[in-house]
């Protein structure tokens, strides 16, 4: 394979899902292909919501399907097309699109000359239903240049900002602030980076009733707000093409997410309780022991897994026999306990392991120019192996058979595909499909898909969950449970895990979580003020980490409230047991919350499978009459009734928490009523993070059970007054995809004026509510 001089098809250029094995949207013509002096733009609605701008000098590329991502059918339904004044005008009942009129162009004076741009101007504006301007594309551009051995173009298009507006989304980036406002992001898959792992999701959405999903999947940089200008600029391609989504509410934008990129699916009840994890469990008694002991204790845990080397090298995907010598019998005494468990697997493929060479022969491995298999990079000293190219429809589906045939039969349920980002960045080598660097940040997509179908096909009843540490355009179909990779076990790291897993979840995917207590070692600089935990009994560190167990308690309370709640880390212990005597209780308490919520969460999930919407919130996703809501990073809605505000500081005892307007406020722990809109110091013990529930809010709680596998009955319903509420309440089997036919739903409502809860149908646990009702305050 021959890199230099490569030329660039059109349908490499143009390549959909369905060049690569995957749903792909029906092509359709656009609803028309405007010329503007040579410049090609293309208008594609999909839902009177959603529409696809595509601008291109040649027809043919103007005209071709969205690239890998976007999976739904254009639909113009609805929609009508007007000229007046020389521009194009595209309106339908939620958005009006104008194309402008451009001037015929004139000699250029002698500064333009110089300085020019030779491509013909395009500009457009977008409005919602009633006139307002959401956003103003000012230009595009196309710069040539040679990557990887071909002759393509940076590509990229400018919007105007306004000074109050502000920008969510774009993945994973750990720098630690919310508000992407006035920042350089570097959208790309980045293990390696500064302050902890990139991850690309190019969706972006502000606080000004829109998003916009940029459709390329080269690295990409944008500067949202950047000196009065939002700008993206991809590094390869030929065509700028993006989506505007528009709302009246930021959940109308992530419901045109999910209709244009794929649902979110509902996963299995047990991901939503603890899962218990660790760097690694070196045997299978290893495992047992600590499932035991969980159980011996009392506490609640409903996932097991069993992290990397059981295998005898790294691309065997087997299972060591000699400290694995049973793993169905493993298996089968978790299930007898109440528990599942999830296996990791690799995507890399040492020389000397057994299918390497069939790979190799198959061209089913990245490679480099001359279709030389990738073996590792000179990078970091764990990079041994070849990565599988899951750009190949064929190397998916092999792929999944040896995971089924080899894994799952051992009564394994659920898989951890990890180094998803991937971690032999393809950059300057090639997939099947072409550069590495046109397809920067496809892999996680098309990994993840590969075992989400076979999944789908070989196990049509069971629930498909996937652990991964990266994620694309559509990934959230997948099943995937996401996490923010292997952060430094330290404040400064549980400081940026706030901000940085609201914006993954602002990206339109819900489902993202931390290795809580950190990954890495645990290693940090001395404390700077009081210890609120003595360490004394503590195994998962050294005694000389005097705070870490306050740290783990502190992660511990802020993970209780993410979407999923998962212990892991490179450190002697990671059990609950094993932070000291003082930590013991404090986190058993926080683990009993977690499973009292449980109604309440798992509903949360049918609710965003339903909807699209996350349900860890950014403050400006519920409260967008509030501008102090905008940039505050270290808070957030955790559904539509807990404010959360995580404790990240050591030796900290009080935290500010901001009320936002409009609303009153409950505090969890006291009851005691505030009024929105201001800021209040709330007290923060060791033992205690600040939880305030809004007025108007419905909790189901329930009672405890040792793991989600129990059927729970409901404890009680709480009712926060202050304003109507209505709260869907659900459940179902957990495990099965029988949720897609519907499962058990009751809509609990609560008359503010008459001070009543009814529920519109029976309760799933069979219960009457008239025994469940809590009223706080009264």
């Amino acid at each position: 394979m021959k890199a230099k001089g490569i030329k660039v098809t059109l349908a490499a250029i143009a390549l959909g899902v369905s060049g690569i094995g995957l749903t792909a949207p029906a092509i359709a013509e656009p609803m028309a292909l405007l010329d503007r002096h040579g410049s090609r733009v293309a208008i594609e609605p999909y839902a009177p919501n959603i529409v696809r701008v595509t601008i291109a000098l040649d027809k043919s590329l103007a005209e071709a399907p969205p690239g890998p991502g976007p999976i739904a059918a254009s639909n113009a339904a609805g929609w009508t097309h007007s000229s007046e004044g020389g521009a194009d005008i595209f309106r339908s009942s939620a958005l009006t699109l104008t194309v402008d009129a451009q001037p015929w162009p004139k000699a250029p004076t002698q500064m333009e000359r110089y300085f020019a741009p030779s491509l013909p101007p395009v500009s457009l504006s977008v409005s919602n239903a009633q006139g307002k301007l959401l956003t103003k594309m000012t230009g595009w551009e196309m710069a040539p240049h040679s990557v990887n051995g071909e002759d393509t173009f940076k590509v990229g298009a400018s919007f105007d900002a306004p000074a109050d507006e502000h920008y969510y989304g774009l993945g994973q980036n750990q720098e630690g602030m919310l508000d992407l406002k006035g920042r350089e992001i570097d959208c790309k898959h980045y293990y390696d980076a500064p302050a902890g792992e990139t991850v690309c999701v190019p969706f972006m959405v502000t606080n000004k009733g829109y998003g916009i999903v940029w459709d390329n999947p080269a690295r990409t940089l944008v500067w949202p707000g950047l000196h009065s200008s939002t700008r993206w600029q991809s590094q390869v391609g030929e065509r700028v093409s993006f989506f505007v989504i528009s709302g009246e509410t930021t959940d109308d934008i992530y419901a045109g997410y999910a209709r244009l990129t794929g649902e979110t699916p509902l996963p299995p009840k047990a991901g939503f309780g603890l899962i218990q994890s660790k760097a690694r469990y070196e045997s299978q008694q290893e495992l047992l022991n600590v499932a035991k002991g969980y159980r011996d204790r009392g506490y609640p845990l409903d996932v097991m897994v069993l992290d990397w080397f059981y295998w005898t090298r790294m691309g065997q995907l087997d299972i060591d026999r000699t400290y694995f010598p049973d793993p169905k019998g493993m298996n089968d005494q978790l299930n007898a306990m109440g528990m599942r468990s999830i296996v990791s697997v690799w995507p890399r493929f040492e020389r000397e392991s057994r299918y390497f060479d069939m790979l190799a022969a198959k061209g089913w491995l990245l490679k480099d120019k001359d279709g030389n298999p990738v073996d590792g990079l000179p990078v970091r000293n764990d990079r041994a192996g070849a990565l599988i190219d899951s750009t190949n429809p064929e190397a998916r589906q092999w792929f999944w058979g040896k995971i089924r045939d080899n894994i799952a039969s051992q009564g394994f349920d659920w898989f951890w595909l990890d180094e998803t980002e991937p971690d032999v960045i393809p950059e300057g080598y090639f997939f099947s499909i072409g550069s590495g660097d046109r397809y920067r940040n496809l892999f996680p997509l098309v990994h993840t898909s590969g075992v989400a179908e076979g999944s789908e096909r070989d196990r049509p009843d069971f629930r498909n969950m996937i652990l991964a540490r990266a994620a694309y355009l559509g990934a959230q179909r997948n099943g995937g449970l996401f996490w923010s990779s292997d952060v430094k076990s330290t404040w400064e790291a549980l400081r940026r895990q706030v901000p940085a897993g609201l914006n993954f979840t602002a990206s339109g995917l819900a489902y993202w979580g931390s290795d809580i207590g950190g990954w890495q070692w645990p290693s940090g600089p001395a404390p700077q003020h009081p210890v609120l935990l003595d360490p004394a009994g503590m195994t998962a560190a050294s005694m000389d980490y005097v705070d870490y167990p306050e740290l783990f308690v502190r992660w511990f309370q802020y993970s209780v409230f993410t979407p999923t709640l998962r212990i892991h880390g490179q450190r002697p212990d990671t059990e609950l047991w094993t932070y000291g005597k003082a930590a013991e209780p404090i986190l058993a308490d926080w683990l009993r919350l977690r499973y009292t919520l449980m109604p309440y969460i798992y509903s949360l999930g049918r609710h965003t499978y339903d909807s699209g919407a996350p349900f860890m919130r950014a403050l400006f996703m519920d409260f967008p009459d509030d501008p102090k809501v905008s940039t505050i990073g270290d808070q957030y809605m955790f559904g539509p009734a807990f404010l959360v505000a995580p404790v990240t500081e050591q030796g900290q005892t009080k935290r500010p928490v901001y009320l936002p307007a409009g609303t009153a406020w409950y505090d969890y722990w006291t009851n005691q009523r505030y009024e929105g809109g201001r800021t209040i110091e709330v007290d923060a013990p060791i033992n205690r993070m600040p939880l305030f529930v809004k007025a108007g809010s419905i909790i189901p709680t329930g009672v405890q059970v040792k793991s989600t596998a129990e059927r729970q009955a409901l404890e009680a319903i709480r009712v926060y007054p202050g304003a109507d509420a209505r709260f869907v309440l659900y459940d179902d089997d957990g495990t099965t995809n029988g949720y897609r036919k519907g499962g058990m739903k009751a809509e609990l409502v609560w008359n503010d004026q008459s001070r009543s809860l009814t529920s519109t149908s029976k309760l799933p646990t069979g219960q009457a509510i008239s025994g469940l009702i809590q009223i706080v305050g009264q």
